[in-house]
């Protein structure tokens, strides 16, 4: 997910690009309202972080002249708290609003939430990694990861069952289902160790003697 800081001040921008690229997002970031409508002219946002108070202009102006336009969900960050400038936020159709001096943790889970409820609800994404559950393409970042068959349908199997444990003996009445090959826990353990090593991620739980779960 591609996040757009519009922001002039450097203590709070090199704050923020640690912390969303520590959590697995794409990062860019402009200081004026000109170098914003450029860039958004010429790429893919998909969620904007924005200042009220540019040396350029006024950030309302650019959600209402151009970001809302592009349908971009925007967080409004700034210094001004009074309850006018938060309502005039909020109406004009800003997703959320936060104030000067801020918790870096409240604004990234406030970004996560507002990225899942605005995402396309066939793409679930846990941490860096995205399942396309119609297109059955798995992504880390932006880049896809190449799965054989029986992987990528193991994969989407804890996908389909996010924040519930699937069973060993569930997976391999699915293993049986799908290739006529009957396998034992061994083979199981196998395969999940080569889907961690191509998607280079922690998102897979092993449960002991149990079976395997996904969290979101």
């Amino acid at each position: 997910m591609h996040i757009l800081l519009v922001e002039d001040n450097l203590s709070i921008i090199k704050g923020l690009e640690y912390s969303l690229v520590k959590n697995n997002y794409q990062f860019s970031y402009k200081t004026t309202i000109n170098e914003t409508k450029e860039y958004l002219n010429k790429n893919k946002v998909d969620l904007i972080i924005l200042d009220i108070t540019l040396p350029d202009g006024n950030g309302f102006d650019l959600f209402l002249n151009t970001i809302k336009n592009k349908k971009i969900p925007t967080i409004f960050l700034t210094a001004q708290d009074e309850e006018e400038y938060i309502v005039k936020g909020l109406e004009i159709g800003g997703e959320d609003y936060l104030t000067k001096p801020f918790s870096t943790k409240e604004l990234l889970v406030r970004i996560n939430k507002i990225l899942k409820r605005n995402q396309n609800s066939s793409i679930i994404k846990v941490k860096d990694i995205s399942f396309d559950m119609d297109k059955m393409i798995v992504l880390k970042g932006n880049n896809k990861i190449d799965l054989t068959s029986l992987e990528l349908k193991l994969l989407h199997l804890l996908f389909l069952n996010i924040n519930k444990v699937v069973s060993r003996n569930t997976i391999l009445d699915k293993i049986w289902e799908w290739t006529g090959n009957d396998v034992d826990n061994h083979t199981v353990t196998v395969y999940f160790k080569r889907i961690r090593e191509k998607i280079k991620s922690d998102i897979i739980i092993t449960i002991k003697g149990i079976g395997y779960r996904i969290d979101i």
